[in-house]
Formats: C-alpha cells, sequence, structure tokens
C-alpha cells in the first residue's frame, strides 16, 4: 500500500487557486482588480476595507467576473494623509508623485510643499507640474515656485493640449500618482495621456457599479507595460498628522544640513537659542516659509495627539 500523502500545509491551501492582480480603482468596499485572467469586480472579505489603488494582492475568483480579496502583498510605499479625525490612504507601490499645478486658478504653496514632504517620508520622487503653460499668467506662476525649484524640486511647464513629451519621459517605468487642486487640468493631462481614458472610466464604472466620474475616486490607467499612472480626486488640504516630529523635520531636505546642530536636542526652531534652522534662515541660507510650515505641522500634530 503506498503512503499516504500528508495534508498540504493551510498557506498552501488558501493559495490554491488565488489570482494575482493589482487594485486599479476603489469605491468604498468594492475594488476593481486587474489579473492575469482579466478585470474582476472584487469585495473584501471580513471588515478589512483599508485596500487602495496600487495595492497587488491575490484574489479568489467567485463567479463570472467578481472575486474577493484575500491578501494584500506588502507595499513598497504608501501616500496617505491624516489629520487629528480622519486618515486618508491614496495610493500605493508608487515610484514618482506629480503635483499638478496651473497658472490659473491660483494654486496653493501650501498644498505643493505638503505634498512634497509625503513624497519625501515615502522615498518617492517628485516633480512639480505647471499646466497651462500658454496662458499669460503662466511667468507668475513660475517666478512662486522658483524657492522650491532651488531647494532641487524639478519643476515642468507645459499645456496638456500641447506637447507633453517631457512628462512622458518622467512617467517612463514608473508608477506614478497625479495629485493636485480642483481646476488644475489633471483631466485633460490624463486624456493626452490616455486617450482611451474616457473608455477606461465608463468600464471601471460598470465594474464597481458606482456609476461616477473618475475625479470621485483613484484610477490606475496603465500607459504600457511598464508604465502606470494613478489619478486621483481634487486635494483642497493635505494634513500630515500620522508622522513624528523628526520625520516631518527630515522631510524638508533644505532642513537636513543642519539638523542636530541646535543649542538643545529637542529644540522646535521657534526662536530657541542656539537654534540652527534660525541661524541659517537669518543668513539667507533658507527660505523663511519653510520654518514657518514646520510650525505649522508641528501645531497640528499637537492637535491630533491631544484628541487621541
Amino acid at each position: 500500500m503506498p503512503p499516504r500523502r500528508a495534508a498540504a500545509p493551510a498557506a498552501e491551501r488558501l493559495n490554491a487557486g488565488l489570482l494575482s492582480g493589482r487594485v486599479v480603482s476603489a469605491h468604498g468596499r468594492s475594488f476593481a482588480v486587474e489579473t492575469e485572467q482579466g478585470r474582476l469586480h472584487c469585495a473584501v472579505r471580513g471588515r478589512r476595507a483599508d485596500i487602495v489603488c496600487g495595492d497587488m494582492v491575490q484574489v479568489r475568483a467567485t463567479g463570472s467576473g467578481t472575486g474577493v480579496v484575500e491578501a494584500v502583498a506588502p507595499r513598497k510605499s504608501l501616500l496617505a494623509r491624516a489629520d487629528a479625525f480622519h486618515h486618508k490612504a491614496i495610493a500605493a507601490n508608487l515610484d514618482l508623485l506629480v503635483v499638478v499645478m496651473a497658472a490659473e486658478p491660483e494654486f496653493s504653496l501650501d498644498l505643493v510643499q505638503r505634498c512634497l514632504l509625503a513624497a519625501e517620508i515615502q522615498d518617492l520622487g517628485a516633480l512639480i507640474l505647471v499646466n497651462k503653460a500658454d496662458l499669460p499668467q503662466h511667468a507668475a506662476a513660475m517666478a512662486r515656485l522658483a524657492p522650491l525649484a532651488a531647494i532641487g524640486y524639478e519643476v515642468l511647464g507645459l499645456s496638456a493640449h500641447g506637447d507633453i513629451s517631457a512628462l512622458r519621459l518622467h512617467l517612463a517605468g514608473k508608477t506614478t500618482l497625479m495629485v493636485g487642486q480642483s481646476g488644475m487640468g489633471k483631466s485633460s493631462l490624463l486624456n493626452a495621456l490616455v486617450p482611451e481614458a474616457n473608455a477606461h472610466v465608463a468600464e471601471i464604472s460598470r465594474v464597481l457599479g458606482s456609476g461616477r466620474h473618475t475625479t470621485t475616486h483613484t484610477a490606475l490607467y496603465a500607459l504600457d507595460a511598464h508604465s502606470a499612472l494613478i489619478d486621483s480626486p481634487g486635494l483642497q488640504e493635505f494634513a500630515l498628522a500620522q508622522y513624528a516630529p523628526a520625520e516631518l523635520e527630515r522631510a524638508f531636505p533644505d532642513f537636513r544640513p543642519y539638523l542636530g546642530q541646535c543649542r538643545y536636542r529637542d529644540c522646535r526652531h521657534r526662536g530657541e537659542p542656539g537654534c540652527a534652522l534660525a541661524a541659517a534662515e537669518e543668513a539667507g541660507r533658507l527660505w523663511p516659509a519653510r520654518r514657518r510650515l514646520l510650525q505649522r505641522l508641528q501645531d497640528e500634530l499637537d492637535f491630533a495627539q491631544r484628541k487621541h
């Protein structure tokens, strides 16, 4: 009599029949997942709902075009925003963050910087994109961003209705998240980069049963076999209260040469004697708006900690 085969381990039994895929859109507890066998409309097992666009997942097909998310792979990055009351994960497994501004309407320099800080903490590349370069206000918009360019951030001006080849070069081989305030022309950029975007929108709405336009949820578009673009709804604010004070300080690349040089180890850079940041600012080596931004972030973090 041949020996009896040992029962397969539980993990092996669980993995049997699972499909690997990437979340290409999320709406509530419904997810569109692109797998090697096509796109599935997936629910999530149990109470877990912290799945976001860009997540790599394991799903089990449950019917024609439907499935259940069984597991989420470890993320290499997660862009999120959080204040004292809410935490909102936006997208996972990114390589590049493109912050879209425009000559019109007027953009928030504070919001631009907060997005860049989040990219620094998550170790993402960052690009500031100034759309609507054909408008007469474009030069003034570029001038407002000159202090960030001086720090080392790349600022790219173009028009979504003109030549966007320079943007395509930045996106090649990367998974990119595009963020920005409403009205900055992100939809026009998306349509220029992904001409079939409207058809993709209709497909996602059918799969998720949402019947909503992409501006209400985050969606991923394949640019080619090695590149993807994630579009997100317009932002009006970007709180960073989920991070520790030291993380926030180090997220300012212009601060890093001076960190650890203050007279007091617990210096909060608010006028304490011997503050290295204040001294660098007085010497003209730091943009004063940067230290004021850090202080606002510290205040928001203090408030969030008191609420919790």
